[in-house]
């Protein structure tokens, strides 16, 4: 009696060759928190500023044009991306590393930054519109508030920042009080969630982006002269990182992973809020100078483990990446 034949196994998938067809939008987010790093430092006046904010410049750039080879190898791809939660997070990311690359450059360069600032509103209007399409034409599930709709929905108060770096002051103004809105209904919301239901360890880390709008508020509160309510959303930004680092051990249970990048940005962002609104002085800020040097080693190594999954693929297989 002959024995069966044993089924044949799949057959191996190997990407196509070609340059940036598995990009991962992933790579976004710790540059946008090295960004943000850099702008910290500029808080403090260090000319260690400049040096950061030009290679993470290079960095982003190269970046981008690695991602964008896929969507014009094939369209479909930039909407595959936004079907899944990091590529979601790690697209708006894209959009707003470039409102901060405008406020890096504002200094050096007003005309160029501004032409670049109007761009990254723009494209992240565009973001926004094409989300809310996929998410309405897409499973319920998938329209579940997360702490990734901040950067979507409340992402725009980055260009306050820029706003305030070129001098345009009541445009920051507007931004801050229109932004405040969603900002405090994804907060609600989150808030109701985590006392009903417990999130997953591998999606935690994600909850340090609720910390990112205190933070922001603040600086650009600060950067427009609101001094009374900068220092207001400095509190509610303290009192997030406090809870934060309360509950670190539990955000982390799950191990290291790509959507450590969240912490990033809002790292840098709190040691800049702390910094903005104390003028570096005082005990408020030499706390800011502790987390800006917890940052300065924090960031770059969370950046480096995330981005040295990159090359072999590991990054776009573990965040489930389109390929083109």
């Amino acid at each position: 009696m002959t024995q069966p034949r044993r089924p044949m196994p799949p057959p191996l998938h190997i990407p196509k060759p070609g340059f940036g067809r598995r990009t991962p939008p992933a790579i976004f987010a710790p540059i946008m928190g090295l960004f943000g790093l850099g702008l910290g430092w500029r808080a403090v006046g260090s000319a260690l500023a400049d040096v950061i904010l030009g290679a993470v410049a290079l960095l982003f750039a190269f970046a981008l044009v690695a991602y964008l080879a896929k969507p014009l190898r094939r369209r479909a791809a930039l909407v595959e991306d936004l079907r899944v939660l990091p590529g979601r997070a790690g697209l708006a990311a894209a959009s707003l590393s470039l409102m901060l690359m405008a406020a890096s450059l504002a200094p050096i360069a007003p005309a160029t930054a501004t032409a670049i600032a109007l761009l990254a509103f723009v494209l992240h209007l565009a973001f926004v519109a094409l989300l809310v399409r996929v998410l309405l034409s897409g499973p319920p599930e998938g329209r579940v508030v997360t702490p990734v709709f901040h950067l979507s929905f409340v992402g725009f108060i980055i260009g306050g920042v820029a706003a305030n770096a070129l001098g345009y002051h009541q445009i920051a103004i507007w931004l801050l009080w229109s932004m405040l809105l969603p900002a405090a209904v994804i907060w609600a919301v989150s808030a109701r969630q985590l006392i009903t239901r417990i999130p997953p360890p591998p999606l935690r880390p994600l909850l340090a982006i609720h910390l990112a709008p205190a933070c922001l508020f603040t600086i650009v509160a600060s950067g427009a002269g609101l001094d009374d309510v900068a220092l207001g959303f400095a509190a509610l930004a303290g009192l997030i990182a406090l809870a934060l680092l309360a509950a670190l051990r539990w955000l982390i249970a799950a191990g290291f992973s790509p959507l450590w990048g969240a912490f990033t940005f809002p790292l840098a962002a709190f040691a800049t809020a702390l910094l903005s609104v104390s003028e570096a002085q005082g005990m408020i800020g030499f706390i800011g100078l502790g987390v800006l040097a917890l940052a300065s080693v924090a960031v770059p190594v969370i950046a480096w483990r995330i981005f040295r999954m990159w090359p072999g693929g590991a990054l776009a297989a573990r965040t489930n990446a389109s390929e083109a």
